[in-house]
């Protein structure tokens, strides 16, 4: 009992470590936070579930990664279409699309596989071989989208400051 413990209190100061890059990870895939939520919470469950099978601690962080990743991939699976009220009046034509401010949104606004290569690099720091990994891509289709999706930003941050 006494080691379940111990395993336990490593297991939720691994997760508390981490819950910015889970979440982020998880916002760069899906559409809104509660979904990110959502997938996170999946993916904390998953992770305890396997956790004693976790032989190398010092991977534990991209181990993490790659479960709310799949989690996220999962949920936006089931999500379908799902068309949210409040995005309604801009879906109908009656307002223009707003333009990103700032680097996050432009982030956010990227094509799914290119926001989750930009955050899991840039801001999970992750290496393109860790990426490919836990996508499940060719180091070579990370790079791709990463120059794209670098391209894409140049390309937005620019217009938005004329």
């Amino acid at each position: 009992m006494k080691e379940d413990h111990g395993e336990r209190q490593e297991f939720a100061a691994l997760v508390q470590a981490h819950s910015r890059a889970l979440f982020r990870a998880a916002r760069a895939l899906l559409d809104s936070d509660a979904a990110a939520e959502d997938a996170v919470g999946e993916a904390v469950l998953l992770a305890w579930q396997a956790f004693p099978r976790l032989r190398r601690r010092e991977s534990a962080r991209a181990w993490l990664l790659k479960i709310v990743v799949n989690c996220a991939c999962e949920l936006r699976k089931k999500q379908g279409r799902v068309t949210y009220t409040d995005e309604l009046e801009r879906l109908a034509g009656a307002a223009e699309e707003e333009p990103a401010h700032g680097l996050w949104e432009a982030v956010l606004r990227l094509p799914e596989e290119q926001r989750a290569a930009v955050v899991l690099y840039y801001y999970e720091e992750l290496s393109v071989a860790e990426i490919a990994k836990i996508t499940g891509k060719s180091e070579s289709a990370v790079k791709s989208r990463l120059f794209r999706a670098r391209a894409m930003l140049r390309e937005r941050l620019e217009a938005e400051r004329t």
